[in-house]
């Protein structure tokens, strides 16, 4: 047993799928499948049932998961610490970024970055701000930057960079273009085109909905702004957007209802030492 078997058993277990694991290993899939194979080999037992397309864990895998994740976030937090008794800023640092801070946010920080530190290698992935709050928790990668959870979880650190005021817009020729002192009540008599169920912005603005006792009728849900912002254009209905996103294709909608400010920021997890790559981002993004 080794530890790039149980990386590849613990990327195959949580994406449920051994091609995007290889994908994200950077590996090809029958790669992974023969580090599984030895696994399975050494402990005498099956980790994964293979029916079709679909990879569950088995009994085994779901004893040998949690024991897994422990040892390789072990090894990592040790080789850090040891790593950042030299004082360099070097090495592989595995980030992962939303797509809208990514495109919106991030990119005047990464040139600065990278100029102040050539020799990091900057491992950066894309996803949901949620699956990415996941994926720190997991050790996946050692800082998310994304929206942060309204409700925190223990075990990790969240930091706020930036906040992000959330604009109610429509189309101009939309009926709430031209209304004034706009309540949430009003906002209730028309079709919501909003990121999904279950997303940190969405439970925002539930909140909101829910505490004036208001239905939220929902069209559409996406989670990507831009397309949210695409579909306000065409008159659908209204939408939640950042100031970042708003253009002359939609307008802010007069309304009296207290702004609603979502916070941008890192999180990493506690009970893991941060790299000097990784500190050093963390210090940058809060002083720029």
């Amino acid at each position: 047993m080794d530890t790039q078997q149980l990386q590849a058993f613990v990327t195959v277990a949580r994406l449920g799928s051994f091609s995007q694991a290889a994908e994200q290993l950077y590996l090809t899939q029958p790669a992974i499948s023969k580090r599984i194979d030895k696994l399975e080999q050494q402990l005498n037992a099956r980790l994964f049932d293979r029916i079709g397309r679909h990879v569950n864990l088995t009994d085994a895998g779901m004893v040998l998961l949690p024991k897994a994740q422990h040892i390789l976030a072990t090894l990592e937090d040790t080789s850090r610490e040891l790593s950042n008794l030299s004082g360099r800023v070097e090495g592989e640092l595995r980030i992962a970024t939303s797509h809208h801070i990514g495109l919106h946010r991030l990119p005047p920080y990464l040139r600065e970055y990278q100029q102040a530190f050539p020799k990091v290698k900057l491992d950066i992935q894309f996803a949901e701000s949620e699956v990415i709050y996941q994926g720190v928790l997991e050790g996946l990668w050692e800082i998310g930057i994304i929206t942060l959870s309204p409700h925190p979880h223990t075990q990790l650190q969240q930091e706020v960079v930036w906040q992000d005021e959330m604009h109610f817009v429509c189309s101009p020729s939309h009926p709430l273009a031209i209304a004034q002192n706009v309540s949430l009540q009003d906002l209730g008599n028309f079709d919501a085109l909003l990121s999904k169920p279950g997303t940190f912005t969405r439970e925002l603005l539930s909140q909101r909905f829910d505490q004036a006792k208001v239905d939220l009728p929902v069209a559409t849900s996406t989670n990507n702004l831009d397309t949210l912002r695409m579909l306000a254009s065409t008159g659908m209905g209204w939408s939640l957007l950042p100031h970042t996103l708003l253009n002359n294709d939609i307008t802010a909608i007069a309304s009296n209802i207290p702004t609603i400010v979502r916070h941008l920021g890192c999180v990493s997890h506690k009970q893991r030492s941060l790299s000097n790559p990784a500190q050093q981002l963390m210090s940058l993004l809060q002083t720029l």
